[in-house]
């Protein structure tokens, strides 16, 4: 099962800005991000490891203009908010534990 962050953007390059400030996104992640990316999908073999994005994303969510989805469950994309992200982490490690 492919599991999978989005994030989504009005702005051109906030993506990228946001990614190289406040998260060690690894060269392939980086490489995918250009000047014009509105756009960008992350996937995780393992999704407990969506946690750190999640959770890098609401901390810094006011000085980014950032939308994030993240998929777990085929065809289901839950939208993550300042109300819902903390469930969302601790459903990842109750789902997911190793």
């Amino acid at each position: 099962m492919k599991t999978f962050v989005k994030l989504y953007s009005d702005v051109k390059g906030e993506i990228g800005k946001f990614l190289n400030k406040f998260y060690l996104a690894t060269e392939e992640i980086l490489n995918k991000v250009s000047e014009d990316t509105l756009e960008l999908e992350i996937a995780y073999e393992n999704p407990v490891e969506m946690s750190d994005l999640i959770g890098t994303f609401i901390e810094n969510r006011e000085d980014f203009k950032i939308n994030m989805w993240i998929c777990i469950d085929k065809d289901v994309l839950i939208n993550v908010t300042g109300n819902n992200a903390d469930e969302l982490i601790r459903y990842l490690y109750e789902r997911f534990p190793y």
